[in-house]
């Protein structure tokens, strides 16, 4: 049997999927690349721990004319959370705190937190302490600097130019802000993640990058995952795009975060560079319950917590009707109500720059979207996820 980046690859029909169903995946993501809606694609399912689908579509650098490849490296944004969740897990199971113990006895800068009232129009005491948990299921009442809800805290966020210094800079200056509600009392998407990757490193005693690479990238054969691109891959590195005012994709040429051309800031939430296949392995392992080739990153039953919802299903947003949130990772927990195919328990989530994957323990599958696009809606997410699951036969 033939491998790729160390998983097996396998005929469809040998894991219960249908080729000629696959084969349908193609023109789909053609079709957008010919109409100019993403500069390019790579589409990769695997199903039993095998990889059964590998395509590319379109350009990793389009004034250059220089296709997408296999080893395309890309910015993962937000898909860099559920990395640092993991990590936290991984301090979790080995004594060093509970998801109740309050991040401020590692991190004092969020010790007698502030919260604004929920008109904004004054500023009380927290009610409780900011717990992991609360940081891990996005509870703990922050925000992202570009929240844009007319509210007091968004000026605060912008006026902090929390990129301006180092990570303790940053985590610093969040703990001065007020929250904008009540730690455990609503469900906010923000830089919680970020505060979870410098716990990491207080927790390990080591920057957060190095636990990174010493105990998941290293261990999981993640090669070409980091914070940073080495300038002998500097040609396998993707372009990120937006559309112009003309309609038309543009190159952009300050990326957000970015520390220099090859790196980006060491944030939790969305500073690692990746490639498909290293991203993989990645999911391979949570789907695995923690375990890939051998090597061990978490144990059974917090990998199962890990991938069960922690959230109320009315503090989530209308647009994701059917889905709760786990420690890092977004839930299906009813299919029906998401109006597409999957199962429920299925964890997914994505960047910023329109990249996606999903892990379904019920199927047994895993899928994978990557290209670099923001600021643009993604049907192609929810097309190619139809199309996954449309050519299971078992």
């Amino acid at each position: 049997m033939t491998t790729y980046h160390g998983l097996p690859r396998a005929i469809p029909e040998d894991v219960g999927m249908s080729t000629s169903r696959l084969r349908r995946i193609a023109p789909v993501m053609q079709g957008y690349i010919d109409t100019g809606k993403i500069p390019c694609a790579l589409t990769m399912i695997a199903r039993e721990g095998k990889l059964v689908h590998f395509e590319k579509f379109g350009m990793q650098d389009i004034v250059a004319a220089k296709p997408v490849e296999f080893d395309t490296i890309f910015r993962l944004y937000s898909m860099t959370k559920p990395i640092t969740s993991v990590a936290v897990m991984m301090l979790y199971e080995e004594g060093h705190f509970q998801l109740s113990t309050p991040v401020s006895e590692f991190v004092p800068f969020f010790k007698d937190m502030k919260v604004y009232t929920e008109d904004g129009s004054a500023i009380v005491d927290a009610e409780r302490d900011i717990t992991i948990k609360h940081l891990l299921t996005h509870t703990a009442g922050l925000i992202y600097d570009s929240n844009r809800d007319c509210h007091p805290i968004d000026q605060r966020y912008e006026e902090a130019d929390l990129y301006g210094g180092d990570l303790t800079n940053m985590i610093q200056k969040l703990g001065s802000i007020p929250l904008i509600h009540q730690p455990g009392s609503a469900w906010k998407y923000g830089m919680s993640t970020d505060i979870l990757g410098y716990l990491v490193g207080v927790v390990s005693g080591m920057p957060f990058e190095t636990f990174l690479k010493n105990r998941i990238f290293e261990p999981l054969g993640m090669d070409d995952t980091g914070f940073s691109v080495r300038v002998e891959n500097a040609d396998r590195y993707s372009k990120v795009y937006e559309f112009g005012e003309n309609g038309e994709l543009q190159a952009i040429k300050k990326i957000h975060a970015a520390t220099g051309p090859l790196s980006f800031f060491h944030s939790g939430g969305g500073g690692l560079q990746s490639t498909a296949a290293d991203y993989l392995r990645f999911c391979q392992m949570v789907l695995n319950d923690g375990e890939l080739d051998g090597v061990r990153l978490l144990g059974r039953k917090t990998t199962e917590l890990i991938r069960m919802s922690h959230v109320p299903p009315d503090w989530l947003a209308p647009e994701r009707i059917g889905t709760g949130f786990g420690l890092g990772f977004s839930v299906i927990t009813n299919v029906a109500d998401t109006s597409s195919l999957g199962s429920v328990g299925t964890c997914s989530w994505g960047g910023m720059a329109s990249t996606t994957f999903w892990i379904d323990p019920a199927e047994d599958l895993i899928g994978i979207f990557m290209t670099q696009l923001v600021g643009a809606d993604s049907p192609f997410h929810t097309q190619f996820r139809v199309l996954a699951y449309q050519a299971l036969t078992d």
